[in-house]
Formats: C-alpha cells, structure tokens, sequence
C-alpha cells in the first residue's frame, strides 16, 4: 500500500482528498488505497521546521499532496509566511525523507486575468501575478521548480463542493436573496472545480509517471460565465426546496475597477480584506483549458457545475447548515 502525506488535511480540500485517497469518492473508486497521514493529525504547524521534517521523516518514501494554503488572511504578510516558507519547510522535509513525489496546489492567480472574455490560460501561459496572493502562489511555484524534488504542480480555479467554509455558504445566500452582484454584463468567464473532480486531478498527476516536473490546470471541463454561475445555483436551490429570488443586484463594470483600486491601496498597507478582494474579480474573466491535463494525466471531470452544487447544497442539509 502506497503512503501519503497530505498537508492542510482539515481544510476543504484536504479533507476530502484524504477521504478520495484511503476509500474512495462516488464517482472516483479507489481500486488501490493510500495509507495516508495529514500533518494536520498532531496539529503540526508548518512554519515548525524541525517538526515539519520530524514527521515528514517517520513516513519516508511518502508521495506528499501539499494542499495547505493561505487564501484570505487578515494581513498580506501572512500570504507569504504560509504560501512560500511553510511550502520551503515542506520541500525540504519532503527532499530529507526521500518523498517519491510532490503534487502541490497552486492557483489561476499566478496568471492574473485573462486579457478578453475568449482567452484561456494554458500551461504556457506566463506569470502575472494577481496582488499579493498570486504573487505568493507564484513564489511558492518557483521554490517547488527550484527544489530538486519529483514535482507535479497544479493549477486549481475557484473550488466548490463539501466541506465548504462560511464564505461559500454565504454565496449562496446570496443568490437565494437575489443579491448577488453581477458588475458588468456578468459575461466574464470563470473556470471552477468541484472538489471531487479536483481530487481526481491530484490522484492522476501523482499516479502519471511523463507528469514529472510539469504543470497542470486542473478545472470542470468547461469555464462558466458568471451569468450562467449564479443562475445555475438559483436551479440547484430551488431543486432543494428553496425561494430564490431574482438577481437584480446588477452593477456597473467600473465598480469591479474601484474595487481593484482599493484592494491594492489596502495590500499596500499590509492589510487584506475579502469582501472588497472578491468584489475587485468579479468583472475579471478567470478562466482556462484543461486539454493538456485531459490528454497527458488521464483527467475526466465527471461532475457538472448544476450537479456540483446541488451536492454542495445536500452537504450543508445533512450536516444542519442553513442556506
């Protein structure tokens, strides 16, 4: 039985690959269980550099999924603490304990935007790092290069599915009220991946042997327009019982640029906030291919966007959360 070490283990899509790896998810059986450990058992803090290397090397020869990430910190200073020395902690640990190979999560954002409604980003697309997040993610990105490891890096969008945290459930809400903010004509592209879909992504670059130091975006199998996004979700909540009421909130396309000005006056100060970061994307088209992941690792993302959301939905029923 193969090991694996799966870092951010608790997180939303920690949690779930772990489950994908050691049993297996509904559409993606797992025909040969990893052992697996998450560094998150012994709430093992990755800025430990002696601890991180400590369990690393009581599990030698692992294949380590570095999920662990910092998306929405209170400070900029923590995007870096997290997204690039943690990830420096872990390389080293993972080159000390002979890891047979890395598959580390990155983001879209080490690309920025794309320039127009019909461009996608590819593996070839170059840097263009979106504030201090993409540019963290895209530092984290070049130590993984640098490591000397077995690599496989990841290129994940927006993600949903179970085991979501606060703010996707007040997306939801949203919508359900009809406040959602559309900022412009809502015909931007957005790429997403329902978690399930990701866990396989991750599976298949760990398992491909010619995915050796390569690059992979990892997405449903098609962008969505954020049109189609939240009238796709208005579906999924009425199929469960709920009142959704229509999405008037509709904005002009230079809020999204005010929003992107304030957002880098606050980052300048060192500070972060979410609400406004969000806002400063959604007149942004984010989006990309995945061909390269389908042809060179096998991908096949089973599970559609209105699927995806209704699961989200059963997810926050069965564990009492209200929508």
């Amino acid at each position: 039985m193969k090991s694996a070490i799966v870092t951010g283990a608790k997180g939303w899509l920690g949690s779930r690959l772990v489950t994908h790896l050691s049993e297996g998810l509904p559409d993606y059986p797992q025909p040969h269980p990893y052992r697996v450990v998450g560094t998150d058992k012994d709430h093992l803090n990755l800025l430990d550099r002696t601890g991180v290397k400590d369990f690393f090397q009581a599990h030698p020869g692992a294949v380590v999924f570095h999920t662990a990430g910092m998306i929405h910190p209170p400070k900029v200073a923590d995007f870096y603490k997290v997204n690039v020395e943690a990830t420096r902690n872990v390389l080293e640990a993972a080159r000390e304990s002979n890891a047979s190979r890395v598959v580390v999560v990155s983001s879209n954002s080490v690309c920025g935007c794309n320039p127009h409604p019909d461009h996608l980003f590819d593996e070839d697309s170059p840097y263009r790092p979106y504030m201090n997040y993409g540019k963290s993610k895209m530092q984290m990105e070049q130590l993984v290069k640098e490591s000397g490891l077995e690599y496989v890096l990841i290129r994940a969008p927006w993600f949903y599915g179970p085991n979501q945290p606060p703010r996707q459930t007040t997306f939801f809400q949203m919508i359900k009220k009809g406040m959602f903010p559309i900022v412009g004509s809502g015909q931007n592209m957005r790429s997403m991946a329902y978690v399930d879909n990701l866990c396989h992504g991750l599976q298949c670059a760990a398992e491909t042997p010619g995915a050796a130091h390569q690059i992979y975006w990892i997405a449903d199998s098609r962008p969505y327009s954020m049109n189609e996004i939240v009238e796709t979700v208005g579906e999924a909540l009425r199929s469960h019982g709920h009142t959704v009421k229509p999405n008037r909130f509709k904005v002009p396309w230079i809020i999204g640029e005010f929003a992107t000005w304030a957002d880098f006056v606050i980052q300048s100060a060192g500070l972060y906030h979410q609400k406004i970061h969000v806002l400063s994307e959604m007149n942004k088209s984010i989006a990309c291919t995945i061909e390269r992941a389908e042809k060179e690792l096998g991908y096949t993302p089973k599970i559609s966007l209105f699927e995806g959301m209704s699961r989200s939905l059963q997810w926050l029923k069965e564990n009492g959360l209200e929508v």
